[in-house]
């Protein structure tokens, strides 16, 4: 009789940038590998300022290299921190820190039969689209496993209108601030 190998534990690889968005995604991705048992693997992807052949060219990115690194896991830590206190995720898995492309690392990173890739969505302009390209959008058009979307919470646009106002040193109207938070459902 012969033994097969057990198949790998499937994993939840999550894109993390410490945006709102990604957080969102990080709770999400949190609670589908508690509910299928699955291991975490929350993952920073970061580049050079300017690009990895901007920073070939330029000798002194090599001795930046390991402060870029440096300052990549702290985003991290802080982001887990953000969402599950200082006592972790209570969830088997690996926190990554990878150099590349965020889709691509994502991608290249969810490599099993198993796994899924959770990231999260923004609202983007058309010139926020042409200048930085949607980790979603690539996730989706090149993973060979799924992928699971995550939207913005329904209060971002709330807060993110709030800031607006304060910048512009308008009045806030709390009232209909409070309608909204009302509003919306438990948990956003």
């Amino acid at each position: 009789m012969s033994e097969s190998p057990l198949p790998s534990p499937a994993r939840l690889v999550v894109g993390v940038s410490g945006s709102p968005g990604s957080l969102t995604a990080l709770v999400r991705a949190a609670d589908e590998a508690r509910s299928r048992g699955a291991e975490l693997w929350p993952v920073l992807a970061w580049e050079p300022p300017g690009g990895d052949l901007a920073a070939r060219r330029s000798p002194a990115s090599a001795v930046l290299v390991p402060e870029w690194e440096r300052m990549a896991r702290e985003t991290l830590l802080t982001a887990l921190r953000d969402v599950f206190g200082g006592t972790g995720s209570g969830l088997p898995g690996h926190a990554l820190v990878a150099r590349g492309a965020p889709g691509r690392a994502l991608v290249q990173i969810a490599d099993r039969e198993r796994d899924v890739i959770v990231v999260g969505t923004g609202r983007q302009s058309r010139l926020r689209r042409a200048f930085w390209p949607s980790v979603s959008r690539y996730c989706l058009a090149h993973a060979a496993c799924p992928v699971l979307a995550v939207p913005p919470s329904p209060l971002q646009a709330a807060l993110e209108a709030a800031h607006r106002r304060n910048m512009l040193r308008l009045r806030l109207d709390t009232g209909r601030l409070q309608r909204e938070f009302d509003t919306a459902p438990p948990g956003a």
